[in-house]
């Protein structure tokens, strides 16, 4: 069986380990989850395994991911990863590093079926699922690289390629593994979706308490079936229902983020509008403003930072908590909404709202 037709070693279960260590003493498959899972190692880095056994491991089970190049900003505070899948498909990793922790920024898909103009993941269109191997992988490389840096792993959000809530099975899956193998708590980790109602509703029944963002971008179904076109699927009224059983199941701040794009829905109408969305729910939302990064394919520039502040402002006079999220990475198109892994994108134009009298 050739390299590529193998699982990846963050692919297989525990079960699937054992069928393959079957020759081997008992305690052989712990000692291989282990060094997986919590010394971050690869099989032949695994000095308790015996080396003809470390080879083997080797071969038979191979990494999902091919780093291609890794790119730094922000004087080290940003890591941007472009890994290669079996298949030639594409996706961008993201580390955010503080000085005692790291976020790190996973994607679901290669590329991204939902069509958000402003978003360059959504301009280049969708290639592919991932598996639950490459999502858990993504995170391991994440760990390493915060141990070399003498930092910890402390928040893994799904914020990079690919809506989530699309890739449902195998993404609960990959939090199943974060979160019991890898060790990382359920509120630090974070699902970000678009606004597929079936998947929150499906998000307010699991079991762990994961953070939920939605990207909600505009406040009436008119501006965000042009912005977010999966609403024309799922309305605002459907979405802020779903968003208020979360709130009432979980008990958890729930985060929405908003993108602003000059002329587009950063006027005073757009925040009274997101104010209200905000104090109908049953317990307090949180706005993460995010000041809308270049993209190759968008033509509509983003608001001033004058601007950005000034909305964040009205929010708060609102009685809405909004913070400006910064911008980390602009540089090396590792930004929020800059993810392409190198892919072509369609250019989009969206013109500015005409009535600007608010």
């Amino acid at each position: 069986m050739s390299t590529a037709t193998k699982p990846s070693r963050y692919d297989v279960t525990r079960a699937e380990l054992g069928q393959i260590l079957a020759d081997e003493p008992r305690f052989r498959v712990d000692q291989l989850w282990n060094g997986l899972y919590q010394q971050l190692a690869d099989p032949s880095g695994l000095t308790s395994l015996p080396k003809s056994l470390r080879s083997t491991l080797e071969t038979e089970l191979p990494p999902a991911l091919t780093t291609v190049v890794e790119r730094i900003s922000d004087g080290g505070d940003t890591v941007k990863y472009l890994f290669e899948l079996a298949g030639g498909s594409r996706i961008e990793t993201v580390l955010m590093v503080y000085p005692d922790r790291v976020t790190a920024c996973v994607s679901s898909q290669a590329g991204c079926a939902m069509g958000c103009g402003f978003c360059a993941t959504g301009q280049a269109g969708f290639t592919r699922h991932l598996t639950t191997g490459e999502i858990v992988e993504q995170v391991i490389r994440a760990a390493r690289k915060a141990r070399d840096l003498d930092r910890r792993l402390a928040n893994v959000v799904f914020m990079g390629m690919g809506e989530p809530l699309a890739n449902e099975a195998n993404v609960w899956a990959a939090i199943e593994r974060i979160h019991d193998d890898i060790g990382l708590g359920a509120r630090h980790l974070t699902v970000s979706t678009v606004g597929l109602v079936p998947g929150i509703k499906r998000l307010t029944e699991w079991p762990m308490q994961v953070n939920l963002a939605v990207s909600l971008h505009a406040a009436n179904d008119d501006l965000r079936n042009v912005l977010v076109p999966i609403n024309r699927r799922y309305p605002l009224d459907a979405l802020m229902s779903a968003c208020a059983d979360y709130l009432r199941a979980k008990g958890r701040r729930l985060s929405f983020e908003w993108a602003l794009i000059d002329g587009v829905n950063d006027r005073d109408i757009d925040a009274r509008e997101l104010a209200g969305l905000c104090r109908a729910l049953p317990l307090a939302a949180h706005v993460n403003i995010i000041p809308l990064n270049p993209t190759p394919g968008y033509l509509t520039r983003g608001t001033s930072l004058t601007r950005v502040h000034e909305f964040r402002d009205r929010l708060i006079g609102l009685g809405v908590n909004a913070t400006v999220r910064r911008n980390r990475g602009t540089d090396i198109d590792a930004a929020c909404g800059q993810l392409a892994a190198g892919q072509p994108v369609q250019p989009v134009s969206l013109g500015r709202r005409r009535d600007t009298s608010d």
